[in-house]
């Protein structure tokens, strides 16, 4: 067979990198890849046609942020949202004191807000309509944007109301994966689409929201894998 000295030097390169990855995984263990868009039966057919190429790239969450199910020791009630800001986590309350836990994008401090509220209604691909303060704190934006991949809202929207007003606070997806676990947003929740599609799916409309704001003697949910 005929080895070119190109296909040689590209066979020890090969190697050498190999090598390399092999002692780095000797060390430090084998990195777990990017994860891909979830699969998911909960998604319609808009949801499959937005996310197979999304305008954002895929980013690499860590595994604590990944969705699971959790034991949850609090008390609030089967169908409860609780968002826990200071750790970044959003639960659903199941019975028999399990949770799914999902990573979370929330609120800078200046930003964050806090308090109990009920889901006053649910969209898909909702549109996003900017605020005064975050036009201020952003810059130019748009009077509303068009639901979409390319949208901040992302793929689902959950509208916290207090007292029967709008607090002008979301439970939403994101087209910036991979700030999932950090304090960066407006005020609003977020989440992967991915997920955000699945607790929109286990969510009816007067669920009741509990925010628990940061910096209140650290995370008040323990939680550990079922």
């Amino acid at each position: 067979m005929l080895v070119t000295g190109i296909t040689v030097t590209m066979l020890l390169a090969s190697g050498a990198t190999a090598s390399a990855q092999n002692i780095f995984e000797a060390l430090f263990g084998r990195m777990a890849p990017a994860p891909g868009p979830v699969p998911d039966s909960n998604f319609t057919a808009r949801d499959r046609r937005e996310l197979a190429n999304p305008p954002y790239q895929q980013a690499w969450v860590p595994p604590a942020y990944r969705r699971q199910i959790v034991r949850y020791h609090r008390k609030e009630a089967p169908g409860t949202i609780l968002v826990d800001s200071e750790a970044r986590y959003v639960y659903y309350v199941l019975s028999e004191g399990k949770a799914v836990r999902y990573g979370a994008i929330v609120g800078e401090d200046a930003q964050a807000w806090s308090g109990v509220a009920t889901v006053g209604r649910k969209e898909q691909w909702p549109g996003w309509t900017p605020t005064a303060s975050e036009k201020r704190r952003l810059g130019p934006l748009p009077d509303y944007v068009e639901g979409g991949a390319a949208n901040p809202m992302g793929a689902r929207g959950l509208y916290l109301y207090a007292n029967g007003q709008d607090t002008l606070y979301r439970i939403h997806g994101t087209n910036q994966p991979g700030w999932i676990g950090h304090a960066i947003s407006s005020g609003c929740i977020r989440l992967t689409n991915e997920d955000i599609i699945d607790l929109y799916s286990r969510v009816q409309t007067g669920a009741i929201v509990v925010v628990l704001g940061p910096h209140r003697g650290g995370a008040r949910v323990v939680s550990d894998a079922r």
